[in-house]
Order: C-alpha cells, then structure tokens, then sequence
C-alpha cells in the first residue's frame, strides 16, 4: 500500500481531493467484492484511520530521507569551495607569470627590430654593390665586340633571370650617351628575350600551366611590351569562339572561365578582363553579327535577325553584369548599342516597309482565294440617299431597279487573317522596345500601330462592311424573306476588333504610355473604331429595316380580311398562317442575331427589332374588322406574337401585352367594355387609342348606343 500511496503522491500535479476519492472508493469497491451490498461507514472510517497512519509514517522516513541528502550536499558543498579556493589561487599565480612572460618578449622584439634595422642599413649597401657589380660586368660582355660570353642568355632554364638583367641594362642603356652600338645590342636581346617569354607564355598557356603563365607574366610586367603578352593571352583564349554552333551560348561559360585564370595569373586582373570583354564584343561578336546581317535575305528575314541577335547580345550583357567582373550592365548595353549602331539606324523604316509588304502580300492572298477583286466603293449621304428612293420606288412600283449583290453570303472577312497579321504587328512591336532608342520608341510604335490601323481595320474590315452594307437586300414584295449576312459580317468584325483591342492593351500601351503620343494613339485608334461602329449600326438599321419591310409587306399581301371576320363561327382554324409564317421566320432572325451579336449590341438590335414588330403588327391590325371569332383569331395571332418576342426586352413585352388588352377589346361584350377600359393596363393608354380599336368591332354599328358610354 506505501508503494501505491508514493506513485499518488508524486504525480504532477498532485490533487489531494482526488486522493481521497479514490481511497472512498477503493474501500467502497473492496466492500462490494466481500458481498456486502449494504454501505459500511465504520469500514470506510477505518480506512481512512489507517491510511492516516500509513501517510504519518511516509511523511516519517522521507523526513528523514531528506535530512540525509542535505548533509550529503552540505559535505559535498563544503569540498568544492576548498577545490574553487586553489584553483583561483592557481589562476592568479599563472596570470601573474604571463604578464611577466609578455614583459620579456616584448623587450626582445625590440632588440630584434633595432637589430635588423641595423643589420639591413649594413646589407642594404652592400646588396646593391653587388648587384651593381653583377650588372657591371654583363654591361662589360654586352661592350664586347665578341658575342655573349655568358651561359645565362642561352639556358632557357634561366630565363627569369636573364630577362631581369636585359631589362636593367635597357634602363640604364637609354642614360648611355654616345654608345649606340651598345644600346642596340641590348635592344637586340631585349627584344629577343621579351619575345621568348611570350612565346613561352603562350606555351604554357595551352598547357593550362598557371603557376608558370603567372611568373611570366610578372616579369613580362616591367618589360615595355607587356600589353602584348595580355594580348597573347586574349587572342589565344577567344581563337574558334565564332565557330562555336551556339556562339552566345558559348562566350559566358568562356569569360567566366577565363576570368578565373585571370584571376590566379595576372597581377592586373581587372584592367586585363576588361580588354578581354571588349575584344569580344568590338571584335568577335560585330564580326560575327555584320557577318550574319550582310547576308543576302529579304527585310522580314534581316528583322528576325537582327532582333534575334540583339536579344542574345543583351542577354550576354545581363549574364556579363552578373558575374560581378567589375562592369555594370549600363556599360555593356552602350557596347551593344555601338554594335548595332549601323544596323538598327533606319530601323523604323525597314519596319514600316516590311510590314506593308507583308500585310498587302497576305491581304491579296486571301482575296485572290475568295476570286475577288478589290473595288472602290463610295459611300457616304448621297449613296444613301440614292439606296432609299430606289428601296421606295421598288416598294410601291414592285419595280427592281436597284442591283443588289450578295455575293453569295462570303463576308469577306477572316479571322485567320486576322490573326497573321497581328501577329507580324505582335513581332513588330516587339522589335520596336528593343531595336528602338529610348526617345524613339513612342513614335515608332505610333507608326507601326497606324499601319495597323489601315492594313486591319481600314483595308479589310472596313471594307467587308461597306460591301455588306451593299449586300443587305432592299425588300421588294412578300415572295420571299430577305436573305441577311450582315449579322455574320458584324460577328466577324467583333471577333477581330477584339483581338486588335488585346493586342493594343498589351503592346502599344505600355510603349507609348506617359508619353505625348499616348493621345496620338488613342485619337487614331478612336476614329478608326468609331466609323466602323457608325458603319455597323447603319447596316444592322438596314437589315432591321428588311426585317420590318418583309413582315410589313408579307401581311399586307397575305392577311385576308376573312381571317379576322370569318363568315361563320364554324371554323377550327386558331391561328393564322401568316402569322406562322411571320413568327418563323422572326424566330430564325432571333436565333442569328444572338448568335453573331454579343454585348449590348445584342440588346439593343433585340429590343430595336421588337419595336419595330410592335408598331408593324399594331399597324396592321387597325387595317381589319372584328367579328367575335376574328378576334379570337387575332388574340391567338398576338399570342404567337408575344411568345416569338418574349426575349427581346421588357419594354417590348409590355407593348406586345398592351396590344393584347387592346385585342380583348374586339372580344368582350358591349356592356363590359367599360369595365376592360378602366384596367392598369389600358387606363395610361390615350383614349383615342382605344376608341380606334373599339371602331374595329364588326358590331359597332349595332351596338352603338352601349359603346358610345366607354
């Protein structure tokens, strides 16, 4: 039991009313298993006394537990400040013997520096007397009339050292005066030496031997020709960098690599990479790139090129200023600039012209596909005006006097034209941010955005809706319905102003854009998109206009008067055949104008079409008389009515439900005439409205007297 009361009574946290539950319990639970069901407080009372006594003697031995693990730490604590003590003692004999130590040394590091100073002021005299000497007497064999006696300019292994004495005695042969023949025995071997080292430069340079190359070459750096060893060097590293396959890709890896071994070689490594860069772009790369654009090709081809190199020469410079070599990327970008100063000087003309060519090129194409010639057509008030009396005379002299051409139902319109051609301006756009000067580059694009204009919109667009304008047919009688292909024509049109709109979002914008000629583009781009627009709603009028004309006409000739005033009730027809026919073909107009429309354009021509229905219809009811089953035949003629235009507007479903509660009016009796009349939707109404289609009952003569009351 102590074992258990111990793990209760380390657990963390420790709860002691908890303890005393499970003690009341486990005493309650010992009660049940000896079969007593019955609650016994003295055994609980007792179980409790007795784990008090066990709890006082654990308190007893972990008291005194306790009291012998302090002693232990006490002895132990007592032992370790004896230890701490000595050692601390220890510390400040061994600090005070090394400021003693650090005294000494210092005093003998003076005695050593005043001792070299003098030992340096004795051998420093007599290190040059002997150098003196030593060139005194290769000065004498070089003042011989013999050749070189000494074994030191004919051992390649001692090069170095003959080439420090050859450049000495070239100094000191230039304050030789009257010795000209000495002076060019020593310019002589001067020149052969320096010329030997080069030569072993280059050597060594292809053996990837750096150590050597960099002992070379600081001795080649007091001789008079030095540059030409950096030379050697440039030449020998960049020699086949052009017969590379890919050359730019090529000449990155190459500097990064060769300005590592510039590094370890050369004592300069700034100033000698930064002839190494400039041969690269002044030499290598305008060799290669004038080699490229001085091909013979077409312009499109030079373009392509051009841009193509001028992308890879700046990504070079972006990779160049990457690498930290101690140019910056605006200096790089002048290199390039001076590298394509030639090529990219009449750019914009070369441009202009290419995209002219081609936009013509593809243009004639695609007509000479559709067997088309290109014609002038002139539009404009007279050519209107003309259209509309030839439209009237046909009408009422069912005379056809106007040549209508439809060609077919061919829009002369192409998306995939389109797209060609966007796709040059796309590149064109893009050549002209990268080929153009920083003050150039808003006027360039303004130019190339007007040849846009005209190729796309003006020459092509422009042109399919004056010959679709042309093509919308004027209505001559009821025979048949007009054929219209202006709707497709506007869908196409749609379809290629909104690629154009993207293309001028994404690619002119940005270049022009906080720029005096952003209000260039916008006006231009504005007055082009509005007279296609202008050109857009008069042919949708037109075609409405046919529409309306056809139905109009197709009613007149073939509505008789006995379908609205049937000689007999006895009939089985409902409605009329044409009003079938009308909403046949009403229904075919509305399912092509939402198919070529989109936007508010699809709205407004929907809405326009159903008011011109409305007054049509509204017209041509007032041309008949009414018996009762006529009227019925007439509400179900306008049921079809408003069913066929129930989609195009609310305005247009509230004047097709007004007309229906006129029509109730040729229905009802007499005598509730008044009470119809007084509805919400023939109260706003003006009277002589109604009045006229009340005087349309066949029975208005007969009813008179009860009519005259409404």
């Amino acid at each position: 039991m102590m074992q258990q009361y111990m793990k209760e009574l380390e657990q963390d946290p420790f709860d002691a009313e908890e303890f005393v539950e499970r003690l009341a319990w486990r005493t309650i639970a010992e009660t049940k298993k000896s079969g007593e069901d019955d609650f016994n407080p003295i055994l609980l009372h007792d179980s409790f006394v007795q784990a008090i006594k066990d709890l006082t003697l654990l308190e007893e031995r972990q008291q005194k537990r306790c009291e012998r693990l302090e002693a232990t730490v006490r002895d132990d604590e007592t032992l370790f400040r004896r230890e701490i003590h000595g050692l601390q003692e220890n510390n400040k004999m061994a600090a005070h013997t090394f400021q003693g130590l650090d005294e000494k040394i210092n005093h003998v590091a003076t005695k050593v520096l005043h001792l070299g100073d003098q030992l340096d002021s004795v051998n420093g005299p007599r290190s040059r007397v002997v150098e003196a000497q030593r060139l005194m007497a290769h000065l004498n064999d070089f003042m011989s009339a013999n050749p070189l006696s000494s074994p030191l300019y004919s051992d390649p292994t001692k090069i170095d050292e003959a080439a420090d004495i050859i450049q000495k005695l070239h100094i000191i042969s230039q304050d030789l005066p009257d010795l000209n023949s000495l002076k060019s025995k020593i310019e002589v071997k001067y020149d052969e030496t320096e010329r030997a080292l080069i030569e072993e430069f280059k050597a060594k340079q292809r053996q990837d031997d750096f150590q050597r190359m960099k002992e070379i070459a600081n001795v080649l750096s007091q001789f008079k020709n030095y540059s030409q060893c950096i030379n050697a060097y440039i030449e020998q590293s960049q020699a086949g960098c052009l017969l590379n396959k890919d050359v730019f890709g090529h000449l990155l890896p190459l500097c990064e690599r060769n300005y590592q071994c510039i590094k370890e070689v050369f004592n300069n490594p700034e100033q000698v990479m930064a002839k190494f860069i400039l041969n690269i772009y002044h030499l290598k790369l305008q060799e290669y790139i004038s080699g490229k654009l001085s091909q013979k090709m077409d312009i499109y081809s030079y373009l392509c090129i051009l841009y193509e190199l001028y992308s890879k020469t700046n990504q070079l410079s972006i990779g160049l200023a990457a690498l930290d070599m101690g140019y910056d990327l605006i200096f790089l970008n002048k290199l390039t600039s001076n590298i394509f100063s030639k090529h990219i000087e009449n750019y914009i003309e070369h441009e202009l012209k290419c995209f002219k060519e081609r936009s013509s090129a593809n243009l004639q194409k695609y007509y000479e596909s559709k067997n088309h010639q290109k014609k002038q057509i002139q539009s404009g008030g007279f050519q209107d005006l003309k259209r509309d009396i030839q439209a009237a005379i046909a009408t009422r002299a069912n005379i056809n006097i106007a040549q209508i051409e439809n060609y077919g139902g061919e829009t002369f319109l192409s998306e995939e034209l389109a797209i060609t051609i966007l796709q040059d301006t796309k590149h064109a756009f893009q050549r002209c941010q990268l080929l153009s000067k920083y003050e150039e580059k808003a006027s360039n694009a303004t130019y190339i955005l007007d040849r846009l204009l005209n190729s796309l919109l003006i020459e092509h667009v422009d042109y399919a809706l004056e010959l679709g304008l042309q093509a919308v047919p004027v209505v001559e009688g009821a025979k048949s319905p007009p054929t219209l292909y202006f709707f497709k024509v506007v869908h196409q049109a749609n379809n290629i102003t909104h690629l154009l709109e993207k293309q001028y979002t994404d690619l002119v914008l940005p270049l022009v854009l906080n720029t005096p000629k952003y209000n260039d583009c916008v006006t231009k781009k504005k007055f082009v998109m509005d007279d296609i627009e202008r050109k857009v709603n008069n042919g949708l009028d037109r075609s409405m206009n046919a529409i309306i004309t056809w139905v109009k006409l197709y009613l007149q000739s073939e509505q008789k008067k006995t379908d609205y005033k049937p000689e007999s009730d006895d009939f089985t027809m409902m409605v009329s055949p044409p009003c079938k026919t009308v909403v046949q073909f009403v229904n075919t107009m509305i399912d092509e104008i939402k198919t070529t429309l989109d936007g508010n354009n699809v709205t407004a021509v929907l809405q326009e079409l159903g008011i011109g229905l409305h007054r049509t219809i509204y017209d041509h009811m007032l041309q008949f008389q009414y018996n009762t089953a006529g009227a019925m035949v007439a509400i179900c003629d306008l049921n079809e009515y408003r069913a066929c235009t129930k989609l195009l507007g609310p305005l247009v479903t509230k004047l097709f439900e007004t007309l229906h509660a006129l029509c109730n009016l040729l229905l009802v009796k007499p005598e509730n005439l008044q009470q119809i009349c007084s509805e919400d939707s023939l109260v706003e109404l003006d009277k002589s409205v109604v009045n006229n289609f009340i005087q349309l009952r066949s029975d208005i003569k007969n009813q008179k007297q009860a009519i005259i009351k409404v």
